[in-house]
């Protein structure tokens, strides 16, 4: 009787540690993106980014242009055109993903101020809002480059860019007009132009890795 009980408990000891190893499986499971097929629909709060980041790059590499109807989204491609309403007072806008975020819990889009400004939501900071895909860009090869520094004063952008000469090969300037950016490099690999940031930041320099438009 004591050996079938015992081999009783190692069965109940066997199932309770694999319905664990199941939901932990469960738990680390990587989610579906949200709004993966065209015409989805996700709702939650919306919030709006402006004067702040006016002129900044964006994750997708554009620089951010608050007068422009684009919005941060944390998983749609960059590309993406999706409609938002605004749930309290039915306006709507389209706006084009090219940067990432919000961050914060229940947050699914950071709006441009025009389009913050479409929706009639300046105001209130954040608004209820439905989103739905209305399509996505197709996706392009992306270059990534590692940029060092943004300088409106080009004469800044040019000293960087020679004290960087001397220890690092392929530095540029690239202007837009209005910026100086001191970059390094061309890349097809991601994980390249990381290894190049962090041989900047050892060498005490900030860096980080933008893709070229």
């Amino acid at each position: 009787m004591c050996t079938a009980r015992a081999h009783s408990g190692v069965r109940m000891g066997l199932l309770a540690a694999l319905a664990s190893c199941a939901l932990l499986a469960a738990a680390c499971a990587p989610s579906s993106p949200k709004l993966a097929p065209k015409g989805g629909v996700e709702r939650g709060i919306a919030s709006w980014y402006g004067p702040g980041f006016h002129g900044r790059l964006t994750a997708s590499g554009e620089v951010y242009d608050m007068h422009a109807l684009t919005a941060a989204h944390p998983s749609l491609p960059f590309g993406s055109m999706v409609e938002v309403t605004n749930l309290d007072n039915g306006r709507r806008v389209r706006v084009r993903i090219n940067d990432r975020g919000p961050f914060l819990k229940n947050r699914v889009i950071d709006l441009s101020y025009a389009a913050a400004e479409t929706i009639e939501m300046i105001g209130a900071g954040t608004a209820r809002v439905q989103l739905a895909l209305l399509g996505t860009a197709p996706v392009e090869p992306v270059r990534y480059t590692v940029q060092v520094g943004a300088f409106q004063d080009q004469v800044r952008a040019e000293e960087l860019a020679a004290q960087l000469g001397s220890l690092f090969p392929a530095v540029e300037v690239r202007s837009d007009g209005a910026w100086h950016r001191v970059q390094i490099g061309e890349y097809t690999v991601r994980e390249l132009a990381d290894d190049l940031r962090r041989r900047l930041h050892r060498e005490g320099f900030s860096a980080l890795v933008v893709a070229l438009r």
